[in-house]
């Protein structure tokens, strides 16, 4: 083979493997480099395709009843992919309710007024502050000390923590000690845990010995103990979060509660639905939270799935460890050992899949492929952005 004709035939294979890179999702793309880059239109997140997905894959849910106000209407025009702002962390502060005022970080005595005002930023990037209906503890409603006291509880995204007992008044600890050195979108899924390597008895004998060698004088006593927040982790495969503050937009709150509805109808039979207090491993919890942007293209959803990586043990992005029931697939959990604990929980989402126009009608295929694969079903209408930490790719 003449060698202009080897080189044309090696760069044809370079360009088939780089697009296969982009569109299968499994650990064979997973990102080594720890460099994240911008993924172009259509390249981010799979698209459900009619051959391999079922000829109905992209078809809207038949049997949905659940139907807008006739006077529901948003841009159908705007271009959406690529134009949502990078961020690094989300904060979702419970709050209990599902409607705040127009700017929540204007809620006095709030956690999310203290994050704008107390005077400490993020080092780990952009902070997305939300406020959302998840229930604060007891103690929210019984406390009696000063306003800035009043205790709550924070799901720390992607790494899926839930942090209990912040105050307005131990915001900065709370993004010193906690937020910064949290996982953000960007950092690579094997760079989530780190595994101590054990020692063996000669080497802690060794490290005994170079400890006493190098004792230090007695420190003075320590300043008072900061605050210490307990964590715990979300025991959620998925999250399904929907902008609800008709403060902000009517559409906003008029679509979340009638999209929690039809995501639920869906759900529930796959045994994946989990309410407010529900805490068994695996499932989908829905949300609803305050102004992410983007009113105009109601309704905005954002999911956040730990997809593969997480009990999964070849990586790809089914549902396996989805639920408790055979529904979720079950025929792809045969002969899988599934795993909810150890340091696969750690790593938090593997992707953020943030759409918008989304319809009740939309609800069973976001359900079927989005929640439980990664895909997406209509990218060219609903796409807005994300993030994918396995394969180091970002929409802005």
């Amino acid at each position: 083979m003449p060698r202009s004709t080897r080189e044309m035939s090696s760069k044809i294979s370079s360009l088939i493997g780089q697009a296969r890179s982009y569109l299968t999702p499994n650990t064979s793309s997973e990102n080594l480099s720890g460099k994240f880059a911008k993924a172009p239109e259509g390249t981010l997140f799979p698209k459900v395709d009619p051959a391999n997905d079922g000829e109905n894959c992209d078809h809207d849910c038949e049997s949905c009843t659940i139907k807008y106000p006739a006077k529901f209407s948003i841009d159908e025009d705007e271009k959406l992919y690529g134009h949502v702002k990078g961020w690094a962390t989300h904060a979702l502060v419970a709050t209990g309710k599902s409607d705040w005022v127009r700017d929540v970080e204007d809620e006095k005595g709030s956690v999310m007024e203290a994050v704008r005002d107390c005077g400490v930023k993020p080092e780990n990037g952009r902070l997305m502050l939300s406020a959302s209906n998840l229930p604060p503890p007891p103690t929210y409603h019984t406390h009696s000390g000063p306003p800035n006291s009043q205790p709550t509880t924070i799901l720390l995204l992607p790494a899926f923590t839930y942090i209990d007992n912040v105050t307005p008044e131990s915001v900065p600890v709370l993004i010193k000690q906690y937020i910064n050195p949290a996982p953000t979108n960007t950092t690579p899924l094997h760079d989530s845990i780190t595994e101590p390597k054990p020692q063996t008895p000669v080497e802690e004998e060794e490290q005994k010995q170079e400890d006493q060698a190098h004792q230090l004088p007695p420190l003075p006593s320590p300043p008072p103990p900061q605050p210490f927040f307990p964590t715990r982790p979300c025991p959620h495969k998925a999250i399904l979060l929907l902008c609800s503050q008709k403060t902000r937009d009517a559409r906003c709150g008029q679509s979340a509660p009638l999209l929690r509805r039809e995501f639920e109808r869906h759900l529930r039979p796959l045994g994946l639905y989990r309410d407010m207090h529900d805490q068994r491993p695996g499932g989908v919890g829905i949300y609803f939270i305050s102004h992410v942007g983007g009113h105009k293209f109601s309704a905005n959803l954002m999911v956040y799935r730990r997809g593969g990586g997480d009990g999964d043990s070849d990586g790809d992005h089914g549902s396996d460890g989805y639920g408790d029931s055979d529904g979720a697939r079950g025929s792809k959990r045969e002969g899988k050992k599934e795993s909810n604990g150890g340091g696969a929980e750690q790593r938090g989402a593997a992707q953020c899949i943030w759409l918008a126009r989304v319809r009740p009608e939309d609800c069973e295929g976001i359900v079927k492929f989005t929640v439980l694969e990664g895909k997406v079903v209509k990218p060219e209408r609903q796409l807005r952005g994300g993030f994918d930490r396995e394969r180091g790719l970002v929409s802005w």
